[in-house]
């Protein structure tokens, strides 16, 4: 932008190299431009939709649990803030609520609690709310333990569960909750008819599947970078990036959702919503707003930002976390700026609860944990003591609640399908349900309404298999067929919604007049 003084040729303050021109200042430009042109487009007069957008603030303290592993780590200082991010939308028959958090998972208890305040004073159907978590291994302690969770346990598994695990803070699984219902009732409150826009980007610079395949015919998690005994990714991943964008009637944005899947790992340092925060700051400096950035994690188990296969240097911390939230966010705009409007958006909500069994430790494994974490922590490497540890709360799990409660939710937004598992999904059965859903956007939601931890493919846990999503432990568990009856249910109960219409632009009409300066033959001379 234009300081107050003049602009003079060959002023070097008016004119910067070419490198000086940062990310940021490209999409200011491209901001500008397509905001103008669309700026001349008029918007419908009517629309049978209504929008709402809201966040609020679930920002842990210092010192407080920062969950992610399999033991207690504490947040030092902070980045940025860690949000409730909540889309609603209302077609006149049906409202339904889609709730974001910057949290690395989302309990079950939350998720009913929070849909039971909703329905009895926002008259919103518990079933008509989706809650999911973006995974952010920055955020605050709302797992891995939950409070009372192991209460009929004997001493030494409630010791492994209170004080050797990482667990949640009850006041802030309280604040989380009361949060999410404050920021559904401030979107229903704001809700105004809308023009929705719906679309795919595409990103594959930036996430990478984390299990390789290795020459001793198993499949690995990170290998390491180099390692001369890889031979090749033992997955896919996803690239797509689903966007919904609302505008007021006068062609105001009102907010945005964005769906992705990629571990929110990248950890700038301190407290963060991750890279999660880059992305929204990407999209809302090049739009020169604050409106609320709602962002649903795709079916990421499996899929990280580390290139295990890459011999270049790995981006870590602040570098990687703008990288890597930068190019999704980018990726965001150009369908926000080049994707037509509508205002015909139907809702529909399906949903089903599936009881999975878990899969139980061998007796002799359970044996021999109890030895191990009986005879206390060694020194140096502590994973076979960790590993010990999860066994010996599985096996009470198991004896407690055999059944887990896994959640399928199909929420329909005009053309879009969203498809929730309370997962760490892999990747492949999120490319099954776009495959096999009717609907032209389908986006997969993992860690959504619960959590169950890892669920990986079948094929990972046959002989060529392996890696450390399939370990055993007290927060992945379920029978290996578990992720294709996930799968299998969102299918179905999208095949029993009816898409919405894909908005396009209008059919060019031939005034009957070519351009003056272009209908002339080719001039030699």
């Amino acid at each position: 932008m234009k300081s107050q003084h003049q602009v003079r040729k060959g002023c070097k303050v008016c004119s910067p190299p070419l490198y000086a021109l940062t990310m940021r200042n490209v999409l200011l430009v491209f901001g500008l431009f397509v905001t103008t042109v669309c700026a001349q487009t008029a918007a419908p007069v009517a629309s049978s939709i209504k929008a709402g957008f809201a966040e609020r603030d679930i920002t842990p303290g210092i010192g407080m649990e920062q969950p992610g592993g399999y033991g207690k780590a504490y947040h030092r200082k902070f980045h940025d803030a860690c949000k409730v991010r909540v889309a609603l939308f209302d077609d006149g028959k049906k409202k339904v609520a889609l709730v974001g958090l910057d949290t690395l998972i989302v309990p079950r208890q939350i998720v009913l609690e929070a849909r039971a305040r909703i329905e009895k004073e926002l008259s919103i159907p518990g079933d008509c709310v989706m809650i999911g978590a973006s995974h952010s291994h920055s955020s605050g302690p709302v797992g891995m333990v939950m409070p009372g969770e192991y209460d009929a346990a004997s001493d030494l598994v409630k010791k492994l569960a209170y004080e050797e695990s990482s667990a949640a803070d009850p006041g802030f699984v309280m604040r989380v909750t009361n949060e999410i219902v404050e920021g559904v009732r401030m979107a229903h409150l704001v809700r105004e008819p809308a023009q929705i826009c719906v679309g795919y980007g595409h990103e594959d610079k930036v996430a990478f599947n984390r299990r390789l395949r290795m020459k001793n015919g198993q499949s690995w998690s990170h290998p390491g970078a180099g390692n001369p005994d890889i031979i090749e990714y033992a997955g896919p991943i996803d690239p797509q990036v689903g966007v919904i964008g609302a505008w007021d009637m006068k062609g105001q944005l009102m907010g945005v959702m964005v769906n992705y899947a990629c571990h929110a790992t990248t950890s700038p340092g301190g407290i963060s919503a991750n890279w999660i925060y880059y992305m929204e700051k990407t999209i809302q400096g090049a739009l020169g707003t604050q409106v609320p950035v709602v962002f649903m994690q795709g079916a990421c188990g499996d899929v990280t930002q580390v290139d295990n296969l890459s011999q270049s240097r790995r981006m870590g911390g602040e570098e990687g976390a703008l990288y890597v939230g930068g190019r999704i966010g980018a990726e965001a705009l150009k369908v926000l700026y080049c994707t037509p409007r509508g205002t015909e958006v139907p809702l529909d909500v399906r949903q089903k609860v599936l009881s999975i069994p878990r899969r139980k430790p061998a007796p002799a494994k359970v044996q021999k944990s109890l030895e191990i974490v009986q005879a206390g922590k060694p020194q140096g490497d502590l994973s076979g003591w960790i590993f010990a540890k999860e066994t010996v709360m599985l096996d009470h799990l198991c004896t407690v609640t055999p059944n887990v409660d896994c959640e399928v939710q199909v929420i329909q937004v005009g053309p879009a399908a969203f498809v929730s598992n309370p997962a760490e999904y892999f990747v492949q059965f999120g490319l099954d349900i776009k495959k096999g859903s009717p609907f032209p956007f389908t986006f997969p939601v993992e860690l959504a309404n619960g959590s169950v931890g890892y669920v990986p493919t079948e094929e990972a846990f046959s002989p060529a298999g392996g890696g450390y999503e399939t370990r055993l432990t007290s927060y992945s568990n379920l029978i290996i067929t578990g992720g294709r009856q996930m799968a299998d249910t969102g299918i179905e109960l999208a095949k029993e919604l009816t898409p919405g219409p894909v908005f396009t632009y209008p059919k060019a009409i031939f005034g009957g007049n070519p351009w003056a300066y272009g209908n002339v033959p080719p001039e030699l001379e």
